[in-house]
């Protein structure tokens, strides 16, 4: 701290600047005494130090010399040390849809089976073809986020109910929810494999909504985002809170995707035509809600 002192005659004074963060601090008084303590607080250190160089300049044009080691150098008080930048918030990561695992021979050939049943029961009521979508999802789920490719027992089983989804009515068709939920249990190259599938088949047939998501141009966010859209909440397995909490686990990872591609959820999700399907319109509205 600088140390300034004024003797004329019986008078005998000192006076010693400095400045914290944004406060000016002064302790003065007669030579000998602790002297009293003045602060004032300015906006920040900036308007903090002008006053510190301010008021020096008056004290010395009022007779005041700079006594101790700094005397007549007129060094400004010692700038604080830099700030640490500010630590990069945490990268996001996904969470696993699946646990890892390794599926023994049983687990898959009990996977092939209930694929094939479902298969065998699409003409059936809905109610049926549901609870069996349901036990084929749990069987694949348990294989850890296999590739059905990659399983002589699992692909050509699974690859027939993709095609059921874009497939001729009278032999029975998967719905789009219900395909996806099985897709969600595998991994994400059946998700590929599927969409491309789909966008071949012939216009009118294709589900509204799949070949535009795939715009994100990120192919598990993409299975994600296809799946939350053609969830049916409102059916008697579904749940509204359940479809929200995913979503707002999903929503900050889709709109770091988006931006880092210069494009906003809001656009995206006007990017997206619904092709006149009520519930999928519903899902979109509430995706940019």
């Amino acid at each position: 701290m600088r140390r300034f002192e004024f003797v004329d005659g019986n008078s005998s004074k000192f006076w010693m600047p400095e400045v914290q963060g944004a406060t000016f601090i002064v302790t003065y008084g007669r030579i000998g005494t602790a002297g009293q303590r003045k602060e004032k607080v300015f906006p920040d250190e900036d308007a903090a130090l002008k006053e510190y160089t301010k008021k020096v300049a008056e004290k010395v044009r009022e007779g005041y010399a700079e006594v101790g080691a700094e005397a007549g150098s007129g060094a400004a008080p010692a700038a604080p040390p830099p700030k640490a930048a500010a630590a990069p918030p945490p990268a996001l990561v996904l969470p696993r849809r699946v646990t890892p695992a390794t599926p023994g021979p049983e687990a898959v050939a009990a996977a092939a089976s209930a694929l094939t049943l479902l298969q065998s029961r699409l003409k059936g009521p809905s109610w049926k073809v549901t609870r069996l979508s349901r036990k084929a999802r749990h069987a694949l789920r348990s294989l850890g986020g296999v590739d059905p490719a990659a399983h002589p027992a699992l692909a050509a089983p699974f690859a027939a109910l993709m095609a059921h989804v874009v497939g001729p009515k009278a032999e029975g068709r998967l719905p789009l929810r219900h395909a996806l939920g099985l897709l969600s249990q595998v991994d994400v190259a059946a998700f590929q494999r599927a969409t491309e599938m789909w966008k071949a088949a012939p216009a009118g047939s294709v589900p509204p909504g799949v070949a535009a998501v795939r715009t994100l141009n990120d192919p598990e966010l993409a299975l994600r985002v296809t799946a939350l859209l053609s969830e049916r909440p409102e059916l008697r397995d579904g749940s509204e809170d359940a479809w929200t909490k995913r979503w707002s686990v999903l929503k900050p990872h889709v709109e770091a995707h988006l931006s880092g591609a210069g494009q906003s959820l809001s656009a995206f999700v006007s990017s997206v035509d619904a092709g006149g399907d009520a519930h999928l319109s519903k899902r979109l509205a509430r995706l940019g809600a």
